[in-house]
Formats: structure tokens, sequence, C-alpha cells
């Protein structure tokens, strides 16, 4: 799997216009395959994009000292951020062209302390893809030791893209 390369200014990025050229799958496999840029939240999170199938998408990250609360264990924002990332992912996956998404709603529940450093693989799955909304669910396990940290579900709106005139 080729090394990731993450945006570094708003003109790393796709524009709207070329995003929604595409499906969702499509758009997110480019960016598996290192041929659009990863979004610079996964670099600040340290987590990446794992696999992508229509449907289903997975990321796997670990996080970092900087991710950490003032009690010394993971931040429940970075559960969150993992989360919605693979949920709201599994969704576009399952995207026509000319469609986006956007997060209407994210419920998180932490089950147990992600360690330190300690690689996880936040797993999504799509429920449902209509015209106007998506539902997915979600879930974080250890990488080595296959256990349960957290779950999620969301919902997420579609939007579509500007009709063609005519």
């Amino acid at each position: 799997m080729p090394e990731p390369f993450h945006a570094t200014s708003p003109d790393d990025l796709l524009t709207p216009e070329q995003m929604l050229s595409m499906p969702g799958v499509a758009f997110l496999r480019g960016i598996l395959e290192g041929r659009y840029p990863a979004p610079p939240i996964s670099k600040t999170l340290n987590y990446r994009l794992r696999e992508v199938e229509e449907g289903r998408v997975v990321f796997r990250g670990a996080p970092l000292f900087d991710a950490f609360n003032p009690l010394g264990t993971t931040h429940g924002g970075w559960y969150a951020t993992i989360l919605d990332s693979c949920v709201a992912c599994a969704v576009q996956s399952r995207l026509p062209k000319g469609s986006g998404y956007t997060t209407l709603e994210l419920k998180v529940n932490i089950i147990r302390s992600i360690p330190l450093g300690m690689e996880v693989d936040a797993i999504g799955i799509c429920q449902h893809a209509g015209r106007s909304t998506g539902v997915a669910s979600g879930e974080i396990r250890g990488v080595q030791d296959g256990r349960l940290y957290a779950t999620a579900s969301t919902t997420c709106i579609v939007l579509n893209g500007p009709r063609p005139s005519g």
C-alpha cells in the first residue's frame, strides 16, 4: 500500500467539482492508492485509510501523546474523530457520482481506554445510503488483541451536487 500524502494547504485538496465527478468509492480508493491527498486531520491525529470497498471502510491508527487528556488517557475526541471518519466514509463509499455527504449526528460509546501508541482499526459499515440520508455503524478494535474499544453510529445528510442545466 503506498504511503499517503497529506494536503498541506487548501490548494492541495480536490475541488468540490472534482470530488463530485466520481462515485464516492472511487474518490476513497484514490486516497487509499495515493492518487488524492489524505485529509490533514488524519496526519494530525495519526490514522490513515487502510481498506475501502463499497459499504465498508477501515482506518488504522494509534493515539499519540498529543491526543491524551489531563488524566493521561486517550481523549474522547480522538475516538470520535476516527469513528466519524470510518462511518461517514462508509456512507460515502455507497454514494453515486454527483453526491456528497456531511455528518448530521454521531453517537460514540467508549468501552475502554486505548493505550498510548496502540494500533487500532476503526471499521465503518453502511446500513443505508439513500437520496437524502445515510446511516452507518462502526467500531474500534485492537489490531493485536482484537478487543472492542468503542462503537459508534451516524446519520449523514446526502448532499446532491448541482444539476446539469438544460
